[in-house]
């Protein structure tokens, strides 16, 4: 094993020792106000920091080193890219919630420092395992390959386990919402109290449109945000019927109750479609897995008696 192979080696676990102990510190639960949130992270023990430096070290390590090196970096990164596509980047990062408070930019640099980490890598595999070429390319192509694609599948991950939460939160969350607007509470209040009761992703955005509220922005223009950063479809009906019904000069009260049971409705159906869906799906285990092990035991004697019986009548 050459030098050069320890040293390419050593520095890809280095670096990816750091950006997962980055990522990690920086995933906290967030409070349910945006300004509480901004003050929890300058507070310790209940004690507020009174200089500069302990306002920094405060900090998570991602805020303090990761995030200003790819601002820097994506900013560099932003200048060969089309004003499109990191407007589309910006939407992905919103549909998964804004992982990590990453901006666009910032993701592309991300993006372009894991392909290099992972070439780095694939390219210390290939020499420590002495490959010879061509098949000494296969490293740092399959590598690079990798760890580009990595963020991209990280993020439409995160985008599927949100939407999902997002769907399963809806039938609870309009329930209270209808029965606090039934009870003399103003949509906003209705909105506040659910925002209180539970913590999930579709109380966070509830959160985020009623911060909107409160800085002046219009209800209306607030809640059509949430449904294009969310992209639920049961949700984006939700918001259209309010808009509705805030247009029209409807009772929001009886726009509240159909929208639940509608809700409901979808998800009994969604229900039933995958229980139909279930047994196809066993099958393929049961013939692969389950089957050929049944097979051996109940046959594997008789073959084995049937095989002794053969050899000695030959014998």
């Amino acid at each position: 094993m050459s030098l050069l192979a320890v040293v390419i080696a050593a520095a890809a676990a280095v670096g990816v020792l750091l950006i997962v102990f980055g990522l990690t510190l920086s995933i906290s639960p967030r409070p349910g106000d945006l300004l509480e949130a901004r003050l929890a992270q300058f507070t310790e023990e209940g004690r507020a920091p009174t200089t500069l430096s302990e306002v920094e070290l405060s900090m998570p390590l991602f805020e303090r080193v990761v995030r200003p090196m790819l601002d820097g970096l994506g900013a560099f990164t932003t200048r060969f890219l089309h004003a499109g596509s990191l407007e589309g980047l910006q939407d992905r990062l919103n549909l998964a919630g804004r992982p990590w408070g990453i901006t666009a930019s910032g993701f592309a640099a991300l993006r372009i420092l894991s392909l290099l980490l992972f070439t780095c890598v694939g390219l210390a595999l290939t020499i420590v395992m002495q490959f010879e070429m061509p098949t000494l390319l296969l490293g740092p192509v399959g590598g690079g390959a990798l760890g580009y694609l990595m963020p991209q599948m990280t993020v439409s991950r995160r985008i599927k386990k949100r939407q999902k939460k997002i769907l399963l939160a809806m039938p609870s969350a309009l329930d209270l919402l209808t029965i606090s607007v039934e009870a003399g509470l103003s949509f906003d209040a209705a909105l506040m109290r659910v925002a209180e009761k539970y913590q999930n992703a579709l109380t966070q955005e509830l959160t985020q449109v009623l911060n909107e509220v409160r800085l002046g922005r219009p209800r209306i223009d607030a809640l059509d945000d949430m449904a294009k950063r969310c992209h639920v479809e049961e949700l984006t009906n939700f918001v259209q019927a309010i808009i509705q019904s805030e247009q029209l000069g409807v009772g929001i009260a009886n726009v509240l109750r159909i929208q639940s049971e509608e809700i409901r409705r979808r998800r009994r159906q969604r229900a039933e479609e995958l229980g139909q869906k279930a047994p196809l799906k066993m099958l393929f285990p049961m013939v692969g897995c389950i089957f050929p092990t049944l097979f051996i035991v109940l046959l594997g004697p008789a073959v084995i008696e049937v095989a002794h019986t053969l050899g000695g009548k030959s014998g």
